[in-house]
């Protein structure tokens, strides 16, 4: 990726430092920048297949909000992506450091997952404009941040979660055993006992929990005007977008409805609403124990996004909001992990199943799935990961960089020494797959299929997990 500096001018350029309040207290201050692609940038991802945006029906943005204790600055943006490559977000944070001063580790970038986004993927495809919107991302994700930090006012905080339990249910399933012999996956094997989005008929229990807390952090001046709220619900997407057209889907309608619960619609600097990805890697909002419903285009988004907005104005509400002893802190590793390589008799499979060159017709699943398994090949044997936790007063945010299942979220949750004031952010820093625990290689399905979207090895869950626990527990310790 081309970073967009002068770097003759580099040495010229005072790095911004943080400045106390004038009472020594906490600030923040937030801004938008708008992302909507070019029509014709692609939509397709590394299983499916999209097409070209033709459309948009509402805007995409990073939302960014920055936070500054008269010590440190921290930073946080939300761009409405299906998901961001590591390498898209280190050019934005390279900048963000050059302009702000922020280092790179106190600066925590997600993905939303829309699925009516571009997937800002490095290499994904070879296409001109795909690669034209990797470096205009990074750009605007970094002028985001700037203004966000040119607005930082006194400020005060408070948070707290509230339970929606209608619009989250575990898509994966156990399936009637007398169906396993003839469940199969794409590489032609049989008998796994789970399946993603398995319809209704045959099903046995869902193979995992779900986490129906909506976390919510209200920010805002200390005369009661709102700056921003960040949001963080462990929904995968609604969609009901036509193809080609571009939505930031239900994260973008809680953003614009919160503002306007909130009353915060002409307020200077704008109020900015974000809502980050928890952990939903194995979510979305269809009950497959209920019969099935269907919805016009664009209705159920909008009602989910309207009703977590109505649910988290009132939330706001009630909350203590603080701006005394409000600290900053963070904690970052990298974790080196293996990448589920294929043998010598998938790698075969592969090659005999693969479209060939040049082919432009629709893929079918197992061509999609021998294309994974040539490129995986070609993967390193290993990668490393970003892991990072921010503490924000007695607040603790964990950032995950994989879509991440609903039972890791509440592990996390669990483990934190701040009770009741932690959440999970998942394709948080990067992207790097689906993140199953251990057992559920075992049962199979989609989301452990070996491929682009699915690439760590069995044990990578326990160690991401037990590292975020760590990692939390390393900002709350005296500094």
């Amino acid at each position: 990726m081309k970073r967009h500096v002068l770097v003759a001018l580099a040495a010229l350029i005072p790095l911004a430092t943080p400045s106390r309040a004038e009472d020594g207290g906490f600030r923040a201050g937030a801004a938008m920048s708008n992302i909507t692609p070019l029509m014709g940038v692609p939509l397709d991802g590394t299983i499916m297949q999209i097409g070209p945006a033709k459309h948009v029906h509402d805007e995409l943005w990073a939302r960014c909000l920055a936070f500054d204790d008269g010590q440190s600055r921290l930073a946080l943006v939300v761009v409405d992506c299906t998901m961001v490559s590591r390498e898209v977000f280190d050019a934005a944070k390279r900048q963000i450091e050059l302009e702000t001063g922020i280092p790179p580790d106190r600066v925590c970038i997600s993905a939303t997952h829309s699925h009516s986004t571009p997937r800002a993927l490095v290499g994904l495809v070879d296409d001109r404009l795909h690669r034209g919107y990797l470096d205009f991302l990074a750009n605007r994700v970094a002028d985001g941040v700037r203004r966000a930090v040119n607005n930082l006012a006194p400020a005060e905080i408070g948070w707290g979660g509230f339970e929606e339990p209608r619009f989250v249910h575990n898509r994966r399933w156990f399936i009637d055993p007398a169906l396993w012999a003839t469940n199969a996956n794409p590489f032609g094997d049989t008998g796994e006992r789970v399946k993603m989005n398995p319809g209704r008929e045959g099903l046995a229990k869902p193979a995992g929990p779900v986490d129906p807390e909506c976390f919510v952090v209200s920010v805002r001046h200390r005369d009661g005007r709102p700056i921003a709220a960040l949001g963080a619900y462990g929904l995968h997407y609604i969609g009901g977008v036509p193809g080609g057209t571009v939505s930031a889907d239900y994260f973008g309608v809680f953003a614009k409805r919160l503002r306007e619960n909130l009353g915060a619609a002409d307020l200077d600097p704008p109020f900015v609403g974000l809502m980050a990805n928890g952990t939903s890697g194995d979510i979305n909002a269809v009950d497959y124990s209920a019969p099935a419903e269907r919805f016009p285009p664009y209705e159920r988004m909008n009602f989910v996004g309207a009703e977590l907005a109505r649910q988290a104005a009132e939330a706001i509400g009630r909350f203590e909001h603080r701006h005394a002893g409000v600290t900053l802190a963070a904690a970052s590793a990298e974790l080196d992990l293996a990448v589920r390589k294929p043998d010598a008799k998938r790698l075969e499979w592969a090659r005999k199943t693969a479209a060939p060159p040049g082919e432009t017709k629709r893929l079918t699943r197992p061509q999609v799935y021998a294309r994974e398994t040539l490129m995986l090949a070609e993967y390193p044997d290993r990668v490393s990961l970003p892991l990072r936790a921010f503490r924000v007063g007695g607040l603790a945010i964990a950032q995950s960089p994989c879509e991440t299942f609903a039972e890791t979220g509440l592990a996390i949750k669990a483990a934190s020494p701040f009770p009741k004031a932690t959440f999970t952010i998942e394709l948080a820093n990067g992207f790097y797959g689906y993140l199953p625990p251990p057992g559920h290689f075992d049962w199979g399905g989609y989301e452990t299929w070996p491929a682009r979207s699915s690439l760590l090895e069995e044990t990578a869950e326990a160690k991401i997990r037990a590292k975020l626990i760590e990692l939390i527990g390393q900002t709350a310790a005296p500094k």
